[in-house]
């Protein structure tokens, strides 16, 4: 059959998937983990941790890097800001461990004090927010 005259013709599917509001809620539940992260390692840096050798810069890089990514979970609505928040979640988590445990380039934590329990449960909610929306928004 011939559309009538005048007729609208369909839209052309969106390249990018929709991003239900429930997927942007997890974005910034990410955004705002990664934040808190990153601020709880400059804090940590000018509270002393600036003097040691490797870990000092790591955490200043954590922190600049924590900033960054967390406005691009925010304004980039792409895949990518979610798998580094996983990633960033998850390496910044395991460094952790692995100063609680064995210790990581000399530095040996005890998972004590406000600082570290914030830090640590923020990166699980950075993990955890950024996967939750990237499956949302990515798998179909």
């Amino acid at each position: 059959m011939d559309s009538p005259q005048g007729a609208v013709p369909p839209q052309p599917r969106p390249t990018t998937p929709d991003r239900p509001p429930v997927a942007r809620a997890w974005r910034l539940v990410a955004a705002a983990a990664v934040l808190v992260s990153a601020v709880v390692h400059v804090v940590l840096y000018l509270d002393g941790y600036d003097t040691i050798a490797v870990v000092g810069p790591l955490f200043l890089l954590n922190a600049v890097a924590g900033l960054v990514l967390a406005v691009l979970l925010v304004v980039w609505r792409h895949w990518l800001p979610l798998v580094g928040g996983i990633g960033f979640g998850g390496a910044t988590l395991l460094a952790f461990v692995l100063s609680t445990t064995v210790g990581f380039y000399g530095v040996n934590e005890t998972f004590a004090g406000t600082n570290e329990i914030v830090a640590a449960a923020s990166e699980v909610v950075a993990v955890v927010a950024s996967a939750v929306a990237l499956l949302r928004e990515y798998v179909r």
